[in-house]
């Protein structure tokens, strides 16, 4: 039987009277890498901010761990194991490299495992341990990525959100991140993707979600959505 991190039911989100979230149903079962694709204004980022508690929803139930998680912060969150990697990054900009990893890592207070886990950062992440004491504002967007990666695992999470990971970096960032999710997948990481790039993000995908104007328009695993007709035409431009 496997064991389901994370079960989204009926979940209702809205902006000033727009409803951008409407009663939508998902489940993340541990060790899954699951991706949620759709258009831009689809819902994807404000279902992540609902997840996380940074955004209130106004009916449905969210369940990590079998426990309702309204109402909780994202602090209480990740001392849970679930965390989460904002589109747009959200580095510390005036901090070094080395002192965003140790904030990813604020929840825990074990100094030796944390201090093995900034080098395993660095083993994950090569380029940032060259750069391990530059400012995190003045790396390119690509590394601002992997660090903003590198700083979510330092809490150890069970479950990590990702979004949109691969916003506006170059071919080559692009491929280095989705291969470190699939390297942090390969560690036991339990991942959430949402993704605007849905070849990329299907292919790596156990199971797919497909949202379209604030509703899952359909399912299946990343295999099954990657050949579908409507899937193709619709974001995979073929």
């Amino acid at each position: 039987m496997s064991n389901t991190l994370l079960k989204v039911s009926g979940l209702k989100v809205s902006y000033g009277g727009i409803k951008a979230v409407k009663g939508i149903d998902l489940e993340v079962q541990e060790g899954e890498l699951i991706s949620l694709i759709g258009s831009n204004g689809a819902g994807k980022t404000t279902t992540m901010k609902a997840i996380t508690g940074s955004l209130q929803f106004e009916g449905g139930d969210i369940a990590y761990l079998g426990q309702n998680i309204q109402g909780q912060g994202a602090w209480d969150l990740v001392r849970q194991g679930l965390a989460m990697v904002p589109e747009g990054r959200g580095v510390f900009t005036r901090m070094s490299i080395t002192e965003n990893l140790l904030m990813g890592a604020y929840v825990r207070s074990d100094k030796a495992e944390i201090d093995l886990d900034v080098e395993r950062m660095f083993g994950i992440f090569p380029r940032l341990k060259e750069r391990k004491d530059q400012l995190a504002g003045t790396m390119s967007g690509g590394e601002q990525q992997m660090l903003a990666m590198a700083r979510a695992l330092m809490s150890r999470p069970k479950l990590l959100l990702l979004d949109e990971p691969s916003m506006g970096l170059s071919p080559i960032m692009v491929d280095k991140v989705f291969e470190v999710v699939q390297d942090v997948k390969a560690q036991n990481v339990t991942i959430l993707l949402v993704e605007q790039n849905a070849q990329r993000a299907l292919q790596i995908a156990d199971r797919g979600y497909v949202m379209d104007s604030g509703e899952i328009t359909m399912t299946g695993t990343g295999k099954e959505l990657l050949v579908d007709p409507r899937v193709r035409e619709a974001y995979l431009g073929h």
